[in-house]
């Protein structure tokens, strides 16, 4: 048997062995790669005389073409039983159920809306609601901003086409403030009670959480948002009250012992003396943290209630003193969770709630956490 002849039948030999096609690749590398034997004898053609050539090449140039047909079979045969086994072994029961997938999810600002009801619950505060189209009465003049006031402007507020009988502009609400109005009320013409805030007598201790709407748009406004505000009339009370509240909802907010704030003076119409709360913390490394670094963040605004607008309301400012608040839900939800801007939130994609989305079925409440 000439040398070819027994290259050949080893060779074919070890292919016929080969049970899979990982080992087909490795006689074929052996064989045809760079270094194998079947190409050393195709590169030593060179060095050979014309005879020799003439004789041998055809027999060297016959296996490497017989060994090549013989490779593709065998790997074609091998790889065919093997995605036989694989899909054999892969099989699905499709009788059995699917894997169950998560449904919806809570958006951020409805999930921070519920945080912030439960903890001013805790604190002996009711839930007040309005309507979102309001009156010049309700949004503006019975909380004390002037005729001249810019968010009476076209350029501030959006205004409703004027009713053709009465010549009346309604008003998308600029603030949740009118429920505090509608619920200071207690007069004859006052509104039906019903989802509407019901005027009532003091003492009054409400929150109002709402869409409000400006003409505001970018990566910290929007034209629709939302706000709670809140409202705490009785007698005796003063700005310690006020403080003390809301330093302490801000610490249960963040899930913190306690909150190192400031407040400091302001102007808002409806109250005086205002002031805007700041809360101490630290933004370097593009992280939020809280009690830390020399920075101020301001966090909501807030003040005792102006007498004009308790007289607006019908009551007696020698008699009753209260104080209100207001902040945007939106923009916590954005600082508590991270959140870099605002405009996805109204977006309606379905990707990104279900990345910043909560469980429906986990309410937040004091006693298992917030969040």
């Amino acid at each position: 048997m000439t040398d070819l002849a027994k290259l050949e039948l080893d060779l074919m030999t070890a292919l016929g062995g080969a049970t899979t096609s990982a080992e087909v690749e490795a006689i074929r590398v052996a064989a045809l790669g760079k270094t194998g034997t079947v190409s050393g004898l195709l590169k030593g053609m060179g060095a050979m005389s014309p005879d020799e050539r003439r004789e041998r090449g055809p027999l060297i140039n016959g296996l490497r073409d017989r060994l090549t047909a013989a490779l593709t079979a065998r790997k074609t045969e091998l790889e065919a039983a093997e995605l036989d086994a694989k899909l054999l072994a892969e099989r699905v029961d499709l009788t059995l159920p699917a894997v169950p997938r998560r449904r919806g999810s809570v958006h951020p600002t409805m999930q921070v809306m519920d945080e912030i009801t439960a903890l001013f619950a805790e604190l002996g505060f009711a839930v007040a609601e309005g309507p979102d189209i309001e009156d010049d009465f309700h949004n503006f003049t019975a909380l004390n901003f002037p005729p001249r006031h810019p968010a009476r402007e076209m350029h501030d507020t959006f205004f409703l086409t004027p009713d053709p009988e009465t010549g009346e502009r309604k008003v998308l609400r600029t603030h949740t403030s009118p429920v505090q109005v509608r619920t200071m009320r207690v007069t004859p013409d006052r509104p039906p009670a019903g989802w509407i805030a019901a005027g009532r007598e003091p003492p009054i201790r409400i929150i109002a959480p709402g869409r409000t709407f400006r003409k505001d748009s970018d990566a910290t406004h929007t034209p629709m948002f939302h706000q709670v505000e809140g409202l705490v009339i009785d007698k005796g009370v003063h700005m310690g009250h006020l403080k003390w509240t809301l330093e302490t909802f801000v610490a249960r907010f963040f899930e913190m012992d306690a909150i190192e704030a400031r407040f400091r003076p302001h102007h808002f119409p409806f109250t005086e003396p205002s002031a805007e709360m700041d809360i101490r913390c630290d933004r370097s490394g593009g992280e939020l943290k809280l009690n830390q670094g020399d920075s101020w963040m301001e966090i909501l605004g807030c003040g005792m209630v102006h007498p004009n607008v308790l007289r607006a309301c019908g009551l007696d400012p020698d008699e009753w003193q209260g104080f209100a608040f207001g902040m945007g839900v939106d923009r916590l939800a954005m600082l508590k969770y991270g959140i870099p801007d605002l405009r996805p939130m109204f977006e309606a994609d379905t990707r990104w709630l279900s990345h910043y989305g909560f469980s429906p079925f986990v309410a937040p409440n004091l006693a298992t956490g917030l969040s």
